[in-house]
């Protein structure tokens, strides 16, 4: 069977449901074009996600949170520990959301619990329509329309294709969009685990020579975590019994939270980046991981992708409010204009981040320590940091702005 939408989404992921449900809350028919929701695979992630809290009020705006909120945990502090074992310890430094007058610098929630709450928004969403399909083979840019050819021999021609399947997107591929890439000398351990003292909404990051070994909380008391090590070593930790891992885990985190039981599967991945040369051409606009990849260091990876969702989004009403081509050239010129230096700024600062700690150099290590040094003892630095880490490069999109509902469709 045949189709034409006006705009097609192709991945439903988080980036990608996002992007399908502020399309449709800005006033525009959108498609799905993705596997069917699988509740008891999306129920097997045992990985979590920081939301930052303008993703939590884009959330919020488009309905989903209401329907997910129970399982996410305010995130009120941030608690940076110098754990590398040098000559000179750093002192720790506490971010606190209560120095910015907020509550909490958003939520941490299990990833399947916010794919069911996106999908169950997307059910009801007024101009959002499903085309399930086991895979997109094939994307022809034209020059008035992308079509898309699918694995059951149907095809969808639409005016804009939004590329959110994923860091390997045959979508940006056949658009001819670039994409630099780079890899790093670690790997992570993502796990879930309880622990006997309450984390009182603190993440902790501990800043090791092989990699920052992070938990976030998560209702009562559990906490996810993302342990970075040398390759070898995360898959040693990977491969651990449970009771293994969680001696491990304890003498690592020295007591901090208690005794720890893990609580279900580890998963153990490389770490690398890309960021796509361009994030829109040929009809097609790139989201999520299919336009960058992060480490995951500093609550920025899908963070960055719902911004994209938020900034395309307004980008396609403003064509459309002039009666403009939602596809054109000019259009999603303005969307990688918009997103470039956001993009640029959070992967700059994530890279530079890990690198830091990985170099014995010892100027450098006595440069970070400095800065370490400063934030400890300075409110104001730190209150510019956090400012900074929370507030997107550029205009803030309308979806995450609290007086949203007004300019919904």
């Amino acid at each position: 069977m045949a189709h034409t939408v006006q705009v097609a989404v192709v991945g439903a992921g988080p980036a990608g449901l996002a992007t399908a449900l502020a399309v449709d809350a800005l006033g525009c028919e959108v498609a799905l074009v993705a596997p069917a929701y699988d509740p008891a695979r999306a129920a097997k992630d045992m990985r979590t996600t920081a939301l930052l809290s303008l993703s939590v009020i884009l959330l919020e705006n488009l309905g989903v949170w209401r329907l997910c909120k129970q399982a996410a945990e305010p995130l009120t502090c941030i608690r940076i520990v110098d754990d590398r074992g040098g000559l000179l310890r750093a002192p720790e430094v506490l971010f606190q959301a209560a120095e910015l007058g907020l509550a909490d610098f958003g939520a941490n929630i299990p990833n399947a619990a916010l794919v069911a709450a996106l999908h169950a928004a997307a059910v009801t969403a007024p101009r959002l329509m499903h085309l399930p399909t086991s895979a997109v083979v094939r994307a022809t840019p034209g020059d008035t329309s992308v079509r898309l050819e699918l694995a059951e021999g149907g095809s969808v021609d639409a005016a804009l294709v939004v590329a959110a399947d994923g860091r390997g997107s045959l979508v940006r591929t056949a658009a001819g969009i670039g994409v630099r890439s780079w890899s790093y000398p670690q790997s992570a351990v993502a796990a879930v685990f309880r622990h006997s003292r309450p984390h009182s909404g603190i993440t902790i990051e501990l800043h090791r020579r092989t990699g920052p070994l992070t938990t976030v909380p998560l209702p009562g008391e559990m906490s996810s975590l993302v342990w970075v090590e040398q390759p070898l070593e995360a898959q040693r930790l990977g491969g651990l019994s449970d009771q293994e891992f969680a001696d491990a885990l304890d003498e690592r985190l020295q007591g901090l939270l208690g005794c720890i039981n893990p609580s279900g599967a580890r998963v153990v991945f490389p770490l690398s980046g890309h960021n796509a040369d361009l994030m829109g051409g040929n009809r097609t606009a790139l989201v999520g991981e299919a336009a960058h990849v992060i480490p995951p260091i500093g609550a920025q990876g899908l963070n960055l992708g719902l911004r994209d969702a938020c900034v395309l989004a307004d980008c396609v009403a403003e064509a459309r409010a002039q009666g403009g081509d939602i596809g054109a050239p000019d259009v999603l010129h303005s969307y990688h204009q918009a997103r470039r230096a956001d993009v640029l700024a959070r992967t700059l600062a994530v890279d530079a981040l890990n690198r830091s700690l990985l170099a014995d150099f010892l100027p450098a290590q006595a440069l970070r320590g400095a800065g370490l040094h400063l934030l400890a003892n300075s409110s104001s630095l730190r209150r510019l940091l956090m400012q900074g880490g929370m507030t997107p490069v550029g205009t803030l999109p309308r979806l995450m702005r609290s007086d949203a509902i007004a300019v919904r469709a």
